[in-house]
Parts: C-alpha cells; sequence; structure tokens
C-alpha cells in the first residue's frame, strides 16, 4: 500500500526569491508535495498585516522542481495564506512552513515578524505550522538548517499540537554541528527602534528607522537564551485563547461597578 505524502505548504516574509525559502524546500521536497505561496517583495516586519488598498495578483513562477507549484503574491505573507487556502490549493494542505527566515524570530520579535503571522494565519484555520529563522542577519547558514526542518514537520505530522498552537524553530549562529535541540519558552528581548536620519535631495529630512536588540534577563530555557549558547529552540506557541483569564476574573465586577457608576 502507497502512504500518501503529505502536503505542505510553503511560505516567508522575504520573498519569493529568497535563499531560505528555497532551502526550506531543498529540507522537504524528498519527503512532501510542496506548495510555494510567498510575497513577490520582502515583506520584513510585515506582522499580521494584510492589504486592502490595492488589488492582490497571483502569479506563477518557474521553480526547479516541476512538480512543485509555486507562486508569487504582490502582497504580505498573511495575504499569501489567505489567497492560497481560498483560491490556490486544491486541497487543504496538512501543514503550513514558513521561512527559513534571515535572522532570528526569538524572543517578542515573533509580533513583528511576517514568517511568524503566515503560520499564525494558518493555525486560526486550524492548518498546524512551523515558523523557521537563523540566528545569522548578515550569513544565515541555510544550508545547515535546511537538513533539520523535516525533522520538525515530521514530529508535528505526527504529534499534533491543541488548536491554536504552533512551533517556532530557531537555529543558532555558531560554526560546526548544533549542540542539540531543546523545547523552549519565547523570551522577552526584542529590537527597539534606532532611528537613523538623512536629508532628501529636496531639502527635507527622512529617516530609516532601524532598530538594536534591546535585551532583557532571560529565563535559561527561553529561546533567545538557548540560541546564545549553540541550541537549536523550538517554542510551543499558543493564540487559541487571547483573554487574560487572572485579570478577568479578578477585575470583573470592579471593572463594570467603575465605569458603570461613571456612565451617567
Amino acid at each position: 500500500m502507497t502512504t500518501r505524502r503529505p502536503h505542505i505548504l510553503l511560505t516567508n516574509d522575504d520573498g519569493i526569491h529568497a535563499p531560505g525559502i528555497y532551502n526550506l524546500w531543498l529540507g522537504l521536497k524528498d519527503y512532501c508535495d510542496l506548495t510555494i505561496v510567498a510575497p513577490a517583495e520582502d515583506q520584513s516586519g510585515s506582522g499580521l498585516s494584510i492589504t486592502t488598498s490595492k488589488p492582490l495578483h497571483i502569479r506563477q513562477v518557474p521553480w526547479e522542481d516541476t512538480t512543485t507549484k509555486a507562486y508569487k503574491v504582490n502582497g504580505t505573507p498573511t495575504d499569501c495564506i489567505k489567497l492560497a487556502l481560498n483560491v490556490i490549493c486544491e486541497t487543504r494542505p496538512d501543514m503550513i512552513a514558513s521561512g527559513i527566515n534571515r535572522g532570528a524570530n526569538s524572543g517578542r520579535n515573533i509580533l513583528y515578524s511576517g514568517t511568524v503571522a503566515g503560520v499564525i494565519e494558518g493555525t486560526l484555520r486550524n492548518v498546524p505550522g512551523i515558523a523557521f529563522s537563523c540566528d545569522n542577519f548578515e550569513k544565515p547558514n541555510f544550508a545547515r538548517a535546511q537538513n533539520h526542518v523535516y525533522l520538525f514537520v515530521k514530529y508535528l505530522l505526527e504529534h499534533p499540537l491543541p488548536p491554536g498552537g504552533f512551533l517556532n524553530v530557531t537555529f543558532p549562529d555558531h560554526e560546526g554541528p548544533v549542540k542539540g535541540i531543546r523545547l523552549a519558552k519565547q523570551g522577552r528581548s526584542y529590537w527597539v527602534e534606532k532611528p537613523q536620519e538623512r536629508q532628501h535631495p529636496e531639502g527635507h529630512n527622512y529617516y530609516w528607522l532601524g532598530g538594536q536588540r534591546h535585551h532583557v534577563e532571560e529565563h535559561e530555557e527561553s529561546d533567545v537564551e538557548l540560541i546564545k549558547n549553540g541550541y537549536l529552540a523550538a517554542v510551543p506557541i499558543q493564540i487559541h485563547e487571547l483573554t487574560d483569564h487572572a485579570q478577568f476574573e479578578g477585575r470583573k465586577s470592579a471593572f463594570e461597578d467603575w465605569i458603570n457608576a461613571r456612565l451617567g
């Protein structure tokens, strides 16, 4: 009996021609049926944004493997997943794999990441997913990362997370083999703005937002700390329930009494 190969939908935020998504494809092509739907251009930092101010266009692009169908969309990663699930894919994919991102989506940077956003959009539609990133922004070791991606896909297919859950996987920046793989907690550090002022030829000033990592004291099991020490970190993220239940229960009566007393 022939075993059905899983159907994996690939996306990213660095754009369809970025090397990271090519290495992601290389790491999965021998084990999975793949469809690629990715932004036509770099959409880094786009988060969960969607495009509502212009029409979206889907264009098929040639790929190295003729069995892989690849499409570019003139929008964000979230746009890509919405169109993939509603227009492009004839059958529902078994999983979404996003990346491999240039630069770490560790810590609270995931709130800005279009790579993570593509997975979140699928998770909202009960399609499981994994977001992959490399810690090194300038010279990410995509080739080493590609050797590990199927391991995570296989695990998640065989051991699904609860609804609303996905994995955020970050590869460390160091020479030599990965020290090990650790299930981690999402760290708290993030990139803060460092605006760079420039002068336009017409005379007015403009800015490149720029940024630098804001470091905080991290738990030893955080992705930030583990990656720094040479480990590959995988964080289970949960978005099914966004309510702070402790505050809901603890504040409900006092909050409603205080607000309602001042309405009239």
